[in-house]
């Protein structure tokens, strides 16, 4: 029985997500999610889960004998019985942040940090892949495979220099599903110093007025109900490990009946094969569903285990 399989999923927003950090003192009413060590956008691996938890209730509910939910994903809270779920669901880290420019419609930006970082998640998945050797030289530098003219991002300009991203682009592409990535990834992807890519994360990302109207019929706007919400922009990418274990039911008393505990393999085939089956790519996460917010491309990779 093996006893733990890996998967890397990829996510790819189709539209703006807004998973939310609660309140703030600050200017924005709703900011996202973000690290606390590097001020980074990522959505928390509770709110990835509860995602998950929730497309599995809904493509299994026409049959729930095909997956045990509980044993996948842990029994709710009011359950009496009481064990661990048998994956474990990472931060969703960002990779590619989408960035307005004057040389084309926008730009995929990351830095040499961000894709160390998932050079080392995938090598502790059980992956390994090579990155192109990559140096910026300074905030104002960037680099990028298309030429070595100057770039545009937002109000800044950048010193382009051309260098090949072949090795990268690969790395990147297996992680959004969706026909020609790779091709228009040649085109669009920027790397920027790591000073650079935190002012960029931190400033660029959209941030959207709401009203709440008033519900006797006059459409005005309710006193005081005005509100910021912060929000990552469609086509941002990011990935989410997942850790998949044997399940975890405790053993039976005397005269109950055992139950079928599923290896960790079929577990990561559930989430792979079952949850993202081949015309059933999606994840919703984030807040806002009903207005069409936090919808998710998907990809999903067996990468390892033991």
């Amino acid at each position: 029985m093996s006893q733990q399989a890996n998967l890397i999923v990829g996510l790819i927003a189709q539209t703006s997500i807004h998973a939310g950090s609660g309140s703030s003192v600050g200017a924005v009413d709703l900011p996202i999610q973000r690290e606390g060590h590097s001020g980074w956008p990522c959505i928390f691996g509770s709110s990835v889960k509860g995602a998950l938890r929730a497309k599995a209730e809904t493509v299994f509910k026409a049959d729930s004998s095909l997956v045990d939910i509980d044993a996948i994903f842990g029994p709710p809270s009011d359950s009496p019985v009481t064990h661990a779920g048998a994956i474990s669901v990472g931060d969703a880290r960002l990779l590619l942040l989408p960035i307005r420019s004057l040389t084309s419609a926008f730009k995929w930006v990351t830095c040499p940090a961000a894709l160390s970082r998932y050079e080392r998640d995938l090598g502790m998945l059980g992956k390994s892949i090579a990155l192109s050797d990559i140096s910026v030289s300074g905030e104002s530098q960037a680099v990028w495979s298309a030429d070595d003219s100057d770039l545009y991002l937002e109000e800044y300009r950048f010193e382009a220099q051309k260098q090949d991203l072949t090795a990268t682009i690969s790395a990147i592409a297996s992680l959004v599903n969706r026909e020609g990535f790779e091709q228009t990834l040649e085109k669009q992807l920027v790397v920027v110093s790591d000073d650079m890519f935190a002012y960029l994360v931190q400033n660029a990302t959209p941030v959207n007025a709401h009203i709440a109207i008033k519900s006797d019929g006059s459409k005005t706007v309710k006193d005081g109900a005005l509100w910021y919400e912060e929000t990552l922009p469609p086509e941002t990418v990011l990935y989410a490990p997942i850790m998949a274990n044997s399940s975890r039911q405790p053993k039976p008393k005397d005269g109950e009946k055992d139950v079928n505990r599923l290896d960790a393999l079929a577990v990561a085939n559930m989430v792979e094969n079952g949850l993202f089956a081949e015309q059933n790519k999606w994840l919703q996460v984030g807040g806002n569903e009903t207005v069409g917010m936090g919808w998710c491309a998907v990809s999903t990779e067996l990468v390892g285990g033991r």
